[in-house]
């Protein structure tokens, strides 16, 4: 991949709500819970979406009880389908929307694994992916998603393993930190593949090249963290999670809207995180070929507005 290449697939990558029909409003479903206010069935027009295919309510999805919304991302999806629409329409329409997101999401991790030349393997999969987006709708509603996340599984993991060569980062994949005080940790390097860190206290931590693929970040407190060169972070991820304007993103990746604008704090001093590292799991390549976790049932809710 050229230097110029990355940047303009992972700018297609980014939501782009101006250009899109509403789709992750009518295509997706949701249940009623403390993500969303209401049932959503997939197809349906949510009662928010106005006839402009525009939110209503998205300057205050938060408190008028949508935060799934404000989480979730189509990776691009949603312009890239609707440009098509003229030779697909209805459910299929749809159908054809819920495959790639699923699959944009995959060529976002990929196109990171590929910035700077660094694993040619990585193109060569995401070349295919777009090849199979573009091509036939039969094809791609056939697309076995779970297979492309086992065949784009060990090539993130053979890029992880050599950003953090050397770190001496620790193994906590899939460990449960859920509202553990990891104030001012050390883990920078570390692997956190499809851990929990829900709610967890990870201010002023040092997350430099730690690898967060399919890590749970939902509600985490990120106020002052570093998290500049984090691998396989998405938006979805730090859209679930706090921070504030002390908090050191990767370059490819937004603030969340909700974060606070200014400084806070990061009381107690710093500590390392102990414990005994956790063995490498083969599934990881597979099953955590992903950005997050869900938030509710199917639709998990919308990054960008309209």
């Amino acid at each position: 991949m050229s230097e110029s290449e990355g940047p303009e697939r992972m700018e297609r990558l980014r939501a782009d709500c101006e250009r899109c029909a509403g789709l992750c409003c009518v295509a997706l479903p949701f249940a009623k819970s403390a993500d969303f206010a209401a049932d959503k069935p997939a197809g349906k027009r949510c009662g928010n979406l106005t006839e402009e295919n525009r939110c209503s309510i998205h300057a205050r999805l938060r408190v008028s009880g949508f935060t799934g919304c404000s989480v979730f991302d189509c990776y691009g999806a949603g312009q890239r389908v609707t440009a098509r629409e003229g030779t697909v329409s209805g459910p299929r329409l749809f159908a054809v929307f819920r495959v790639t997101r699923q699959l944009h999401e995959l060529l976002w991790l990929l196109t990171e694994a590929a910035r700077g030349g660094r694993c040619p393997e990585a193109e060569a999969r995401a070349a295919e992916l777009d090849a199979l987006i573009d091509g036939d709708v039969a094809a791609l509603l056939a697309a076995d998603v779970e297979a492309w996340r086992a065949r784009v599984g060990p090539v993130l993991e053979q890029v992880s393993e050599r950003a953090r060569a050397g770190l001496g980062g620790r193994d906590l994949r899939r460990g449960d930190l859920t509202g553990k005080q990891l104030r001012k940790a050390r883990l920078r390097g570390a692997t956190l593949r499809g851990a929990l860190l829900l709610a967890a206290d990870l201010r002023g931590a040092d997350l430099r090249q730690v690898d967060f693929l399919g890590a749970d970040l939902r509600d985490a407190d990120l106020r002052g963290a570093d998290l500049s060169g984090a691998l396989f972070l998405t938006q979805p991820q730090l859209n679930a999670a706090h921070g504030d304007s002390a908090t050191r993103l990767p370059d490819t990746l937004a603030r969340p809207g909700h974060w606070q604008d200014h400084v806070s704090p990061v009381p107690a001093p710093a500590r390392q995180v102990r414990g005994t590292a956790r063995a490498k799991d083969s599934r990881d390549g597979g099953a955590r070929a992903r950005g997050g976790r869900s938030r509710g049932a199917g639709k998990g809710g919308r990054g960008r507005g309209r």
